[in-house]
């Protein structure tokens, strides 16, 4: 072989070398990193976080991002959580949960390149690399009241929440004017639970519900809730479900769920950001209009159709302006006053 032949096989070797080893590298650099951090309630809370880490996991299948989470046992975890995931390269930084929305505005202060988005966060003065999603609660909860009045046969329900904050009060009030908008004459017992993990409490607050007489009881409270679908199912009563469609929980005793589709909101973002399309220093709503929230598919299951039919005309009523859902104590008692 001469020496020619054998300098311009060699020079091909190294081109191919050079060649697969950009293209390797390239395919990493191009690749989208996407996490989120969770609330106390963990990924597999059967509600909320686990939603959200749905909506991650179809990003990733869909869209070809990379997506992660870390859990946080505890407030005080909120910060380092975000910082791991900060030095791990993600490109967008997702915090579950209204709790978080303090540390998200000062980590994204702190960290100007790096793009932050909050489930349940309202920023007042968002900066350009931070997007607040809320939704409006207080429709699905409307709607699942409507159905809890028309279908109680003793004229009493109830209503759990997990902390006593704003997020909780649009699914308590919504739940309520629901009801009153069925049945005027139902008496609502409602009592908070102070966590969004305690199931034992959970259960033992439906429990009394129930012993107090209220046959149907509608929870928003995370982990809690999964006490009170136990009650359900040992009382033989009904409970409806919040966030995800819970009635595989109970099939017997879930009639309907509050579905606010916080993995559609992550995965809508989470395309935008992949197109290029962040809508930084912004705070986006979704509700009925925009079908992120609405009550469970499998609600025809234990809910009677006509009664489906009817919550189909309230929906429209709803998205059209008719019917406002109120979303805290003044506005349901005006809304009881009109």
């Amino acid at each position: 072989m001469s020496r020619k032949i054998l300098i311009l096989i060699i020079s091909i070797l190294v081109i191919g070398l050079f060649v697969t080893s950009c293209g390797k590298a390239q395919k990493k650099d191009e690749g989208v990193k996407v996490a989120m951090v969770t609330d106390v309630g963990g990924v597999n809370d059967q509600s909320f976080n686990q939603s959200a880490w749905e909506g991650l996991q179809k990003a990733e299948e869909e869209l070809g991002i990379s997506a992660s989470y870390v859990e946080s046992n505890q407030d005080a975890d909120y910060k380092p959580n975000m910082e791991t995931l900060l030095d791990a390269g993600n490109k967008l930084i997702w915090g579950i949960g209204f709790k978080m929305g303090e540390t998200l505005t000062e980590v994204a202060k702190l960290n100007p390149e790096q793009k932050y988005a909050g489930i349940d966060c309202f920023f007042e003065e968002p900066t350009s690399n931070l997007v607040g999603i809320l939704f409006r609660e207080q429709e699905p909860s409307f709607l699942v009241g409507y159905i809890a009045g028309k279908m109680t046969k003793v004229d009493k329900v109830g209503f759990v929440g997990g902390m006593d904050f704003f997020v909780i009060h649009k699914f308590h009030y919504g739940y309520m004017a629901g009801v009153k908008e069925a049945n005027p004459d139902c008496e609502i017992l409602a009592q908070y639970a102070d966590s969004f993990t305690d199931a034992a409490k959970g259960k033992a607050i439906a429990n009394q519900m129930y012993k107090n007489g209220a046959d149907i009881v509608f929870h928003a409270a995370g982990g809690v809730g999964d006490g009170v679908i136990e009650a359900a199912k040992e009382q033989n009563k009904y409970a409806i479900g919040v966030d995800r469609d819970q009635h595989d929980l109970a099939p017997e005793n879930v009639i309907t769920s509050a579905m606010k589709r916080v993995d559609n909101a992550i995965y809508n973002l989470t395309e935008t950001l992949v197109k290029g399309e962040y809508p930084g220093g912004s705070n986006v709503i979704y509700g009925l209009k925009e079908k992120a929230v609405g009550i469970a598919p499998t609600s025809y299951k234990l809910v009677p159709k006509e009664i489906l039919d009817e919550v189909e005309g309230v929906k429209e009523k709803i998205i059209s302006g008719e019917i406002v859902p109120p979303t805290n104590e003044e506005q349901y008692k005006e809304y009881l006053s009109k």
